[in-house]
């Protein structure tokens, strides 16, 4: 499993010089609208020192990281629900992805563009969350013409869906996100070959100024707004990002400590999507590579290991298993194992994150 999200944003706000920066590609990033009309979809490792340290302990022929897609979708403008400028693409290539990260502007610079004419980070949002909601609305509208025929006919599944549909159609009419609305299990069920663009989970990405991680007016609205929405901000400077993707390790680190960063902002943006999407890691590791696997949170031990291979979920049988932490203190698997941290595990272990699993199947 990876971790697929789409950025999104008014045109000329940073997508894609952000998604160059992620993905090191080169795709054009110019200061005009619409620049981006294909999605861009690129892989990028998931950044994990624990890989380093398991690596150096088992010595393995290749060390995998996990990974995650990202896709630069064009930017959208005002009207995108009724098709105006790449409104159409931008509605399907979203409607594909499992969570939503939005690039705002927060910065000024007058020698680029702003679509609106000005820096205002909560209408650029608005903007957005509008399109997004009426072209929910437009969808659920859709489906309850159907429903209707059915329900009359005293199908009580489609009674039952219909109410949920009707229920959507009232919270979107407010202008609100179909994430805020709370749904019983079997009204999730109702909706869930809808996707909706409001459901998804949306993390915002700050662009700023060099020196706009301090004292921005713009950052502090945006984080106000996305704490009464239970959001994340992640404050990035998108020119930094391009700079240092260009770079090699030492470079790089010596870039970072001269605008006193730990490290690059694209971390925590990665960081910041694993947690969105509720994602966890695991980790295998023999002579032949040592790898990191991403679950769901609280994924089983099963589940676990169809990520590898659906064989091994179907056939599972049990998994070995030593905590992280366990693994690199007691120097690998025999260590941990003299020391009793070695354990064995059924169908019904919740995976913990950073276990180091082996697991035994039969098919």
């Amino acid at each position: 499993m990876g971790f697929n999200c789409g950025i999104v944003g008014l045109p000329n706000v940073g997508k894609s010089t952000l998604f160059n920066a992620l993905t090191k590609a080169s795709i054009d990033a110019q200061n005009y609208p619409f620049c981006t009309i294909e999605p861009n979809v690129g892989i990028v490792p998931m950044p994990d020192p624990r890989l380093d340290k398991l690596a150096k302990i088992v010595k393995p022929e290749r060390v995998l990281p996990t990974t995650m897609e990202f896709v630069d979708i064009a930017g959208l403008v005002a009207g995108a629900s009724q098709g105006e400028g790449l409104g159409n693409q931008f509605l399907a290539n979203i409607r594909e992805t499992d969570a939503i990260a939005h690039v705002v502007r927060c910065f000024e610079d007058d020698d680029i563009v702003h679509v609106e004419g000005k820096i205002d980070p909560l209408s650029d949002i608005e903007t957005i969350d509008t399109e997004l909601v009426l072209a929910d609305l437009t969808m659920m509208e859709k489906a309850v013409t159907r429903f209707q025929k059915m329900a009359r006919t005293g199908n009580k599944e489609a009674q039952a869906i219909l109410s949920t549909i009707e229920k959507m159609i009232a919270h979107l009419s407010e202008g609100r996100s179909a994430r805020s609305l709370p749904l019983t299990d079997d009204e999730k069920q109702h909706l869930k070959n809808y996707q909706l663009l409001t459901k998804k989970p949306v993390m915002f990405i700050a662009n700023i100024a060099e020196d706009g991680f301090e004292d921005n007016p713009y950052l502090d609205l945006l984080r106000e707004h996305a704490e009464s929405e239970g959001a994340v901000v992640v404050p990035v400077c998108a020119a930094i990002e391009a700079e240092l993707s260009l770079l090699d390790e030492q470079e790089r680190d010596e870039f970072l400590a001269e605008y006193g960063l730990d490290e690059p902002g694209l971390n925590r943006v990665i960081r910041a999507g694993y947690e969105l999407l509720g994602l966890g890691t695991y980790f295998t590791a023999g002579v032949k590579e040592v790898r990191a696997w991403t679950v769901k949170k609280n994924a089983t031990a099963p589940e676990a290991a169809g990520v590898i291979h659906g064989d091994f979920e179907r056939g599972f049988i049990r998994a070995e298993v030593i905590a992280y932490d366990d693994f690199i203190k007691y120097g690998g698997e025999h260590g941990a194992k003299e020391a009793g941290k070695w354990r064995q595990e059924g169908k019904t272990y919740q995976v913990q994150e950073g276990d180091v699993i082996h697991f035994l199947f039969n098919v």
